[in-house]
């Protein structure tokens, strides 16, 4: 790491992790006003060796803190998707986390992928109604073309036509899924081992983070279960239904209402079991979806025993094969990155915790050949 910048947002980040204002940092650097703390936290001023070693003393960190290219710091916004996680849990694996994306960032540019110029944006603020997401959503189906199964495309189109970069993890319990904005790069992280239909819900309800994240940026930590969700949460929600289940695409299963009379409450569930099978989305998000679009009567779809649509209808969850860890973007950038001589085969295998043969097999599952030092 070169560049004073980085080395700045570092030095704030730990500054104001325990708590000290810029005062108190200059006060034991021996500077003589805040002014000076202030312009190497934005890069005006660089740290001299001697302030650096200084640095490293204060703060109790080694001085890789300051220079790991791969590495997190202050760099990055995290918004996690979770229930029930620990605090320290969290932060320790939002480092390990970190370090996926910081491996990306560092190598992608050294193999000719450079950051995008643009970022896509919706025109949604907290004032918008949740129809304005919904319809938000219907419309980014369209233009992406995600066809009649929004859920096996999106991932793809996030990737290639977003450049979001999506990576399948295997996180700390609890956790379903995050997503990071940095000045050059968005990333949406998502737990490979939930049910096909959660997971596609996750990957939606982060990419309308990424693309509102100016407008309203997402709380650090979000309970999927909360007593009562915040108003961009629940905007959130009605985006990634939409995306996943447009209502054209939805009517072409038929009249739902017709299935809504009392006397045939199995039909409806049948219905609503297999369509979400085919959407690749849960039953109870399709049942909420359908009452948002008034194609489902609130009262009668209250009435449907849950337990008859948990794991679309089956006694458990089915345990089907799970995507390859992180995604062919990013393995691809590794595997260049590999063979150009740009990283070192145990460094990547530390950046991405796994052993060297547990990484031969994340190249094989992406269909490419495994770099000659493998």
């Amino acid at each position: 790491m070169t560049t004073a910048a980085p080395i700045g947002t570092r030095l704030k980040a730990l500054r104001e992790k325990q708590n000290l204002s810029q005062d108190e940092v200059a006060r034991r650097f021996g500077f003589k006003d805040r002014q000076t703390v202030s312009a190497i936290e934005t890069g005006e001023r660089r740290l001299s060796a001697d302030e650096l070693l200084r640095a490293i003393e204060i703060f109790g960190v080694q001085l890789d803190y300051f220079t790991d290219p791969f590495l997190l710091a202050g760099e990055g916004k995290f918004s996690w998707r979770q229930t029930r996680v620990v605090g320290r849990a969290l932060d320790t694996y939002e480092v390990d986390a970190g370090r996926l994306i910081a491996a990306f960032r560092e190598l992608a540019p050294m193999v000719g992928s450079a950051a995008p110029l643009l970022r896509h944006a919706l025109g949604l603020s907290k004032d918008s109604h949740f129809e304005d997401a919904s319809e938000a959503g219907e419309r980014f189906a369209v233009e992406f073309e995600l066809g009649d199964v929004p859920a096996m495309r999106l991932a793809e189109v996030m990737e290639r036509s977003l450049d979001i970069l999506v990576l399948m993890v295997d996180p700390i319990d609890g956790v379903s899924g995050a997503a990071c904005r940095l000045p050059e790069l968005d990333v949406v992280l998502i737990n490979r081992r939930e049910v096909p239909g959660r997971r596609h819900f996750d990957l939606a309800h982060e990419l309308f983070h990424i693309l509102t994240w100016q407008a309203m940026p997402p709380e650090h930590v979000e309970d999927v279960e909360p007593k009562r969700r915040s108003r961009v949460e629940q905007l959130a929600d009605n985006f990634a239904s939409a995306v996943l289940m447009p209502a054209p695409v939805l009517d072409r299963f038929g009249d739902w209402s017709a299935l809504a009379s009392a006397t045939k409450p199995d039909a409806l569930i049948g219905r609503l079991n297999d369509v979400a099978d085919e959407m690749q989305v849960t039953s109870s998000a399709l049942r909420r979806r359908l009452v948002a679009l008034d194609r489902l009567d609130r009262a009668v779809a209250s009435r449907l025993p849950e337990v008859k649509l948990r794991n679309n209808g089956r006694a458990r969850a089915v345990d089907g094969p799970l995507p390859a860890l992180f995604s062919k973007r990013f393995v691809e950038v590794i595997a260049r990155a590999i063979d150009e001589g740009r990283v070192a085969v145990r460094r990547v295998s530390y950046l991405l915790g796994l052993s060297i043969d547990d990484l031969a097999d994340v190249f094989a599952a992406h269909g490419l050949e495994a770099p000659y030092e493998l």
